[in-house]
């Protein structure tokens, strides 16, 4: 047995194939107590982690260890289920992860008439965490709607809505647009109940007419378009993956 599997890999030697920083700069940063493994400050230079087991992040940020993981950002057009095999043989993901050789699968659903960003992965822990709805990830959507949405409908969506499984408030809301009989409306919101910004709108009587979500949480739709796919930047994976350390809950698969 060799000396790294008999005590692990030296943390600047795990940084630098990380692609954090050259080694002598991750030395620095440990040195610099910028450095934690598995939440502890690490500052000795010949300290010795496991790469499969230990979590590492610098300021805070996680950084990914696995290269065998993989983490895509999908532009969803309408149309498509959110599954990897439909049983009806509607259009569904797989078409999307042709590109790459891993397993993928989607990170909770979008409805087929909702449309922007789904993440694929093949990090099973990560997925089940974010799907989960107690543990609450915050989503935009840009919804366009029938009527003219008035001051009022705005501060009763951020005040909430009586629906049929319960009370629901939009954690933000604003009217970006409106004309021709039709507004468009921003929601945040960190519910996982299924279809909720298209109940929240019927319920204050303005039906959605397309919807289609921007973020979640600190991933951003931006330019990419519909029916496009790209792996996550290093800066999406780092921002993603601390997120997920946040929360280990059990897993589920909540849908707009």
């Amino acid at each position: 047995m060799s000396e790294a599997d008999a005590e692990g890999v030296r943390l600047q030697k795990v940084l630098a194939n990380a692609g954090v920083a050259s080694r002598r700069v991750s030395e620095q940063m440990i040195v610099e107590g910028r450095v934690r493994v598995n939440g502890v400050v690490v500052t000795e230079l010949g300290s010795r982690i496991d790469p499969e087991v230990d979590l590492v992040d610098v300021d805070g940020t996680a950084i990914q260890l696995d290269s065998s993981k993989r983490y895509v950002m999908l532009n969803k057009p309408t149309g498509v289920v959110s599954s990897m095999n439909d049983d009806r043989g509607r259009p569904d993901l797989r078409r999307y992860t042709k590109d790459w050789d891993e397993r993928l699968f989607n990170v909770g659903r979008l409805d087929a008439d909702t449309s922007g960003l789904l993440v694929l992965t093949n990090d099973g822990d990560l997925a089940h965490v974010l799907a989960h709805p107690s543990f609450g990830v915050t989503k935009v959507y840009i919804a366009k709607v029938e009527g003219q949405v008035l001051p009022q409908t705005i501060q009763r969506l951020l005040k909430g809505v009586d629906l049929e499984d319960g009370r629901i408030a939009a954690d933000k809301a604003r009217l970006l647009d409106a004309s021709r009989g039709e507004s468009l409306v921003e929601l945040t919101l960190h519910s996982g109940k299924n279809r909720i910004v298209r109940r929240m709108m019927a319920e204050v009587g303005h039906p959605v007419v397309e919807l289609v979500r921007r973020q979640f949480g600190p991933l951003h739709l931006g330019t990419l378009p519909a029916g496009k796919a790209r792996e996550l930047t290093t800066v999406e994976r780092g921002a993603l993956l601390t997120l997920s350390r946040t929360d280990d809950s059990a897993p589920t698969d909540p849908a707009e």
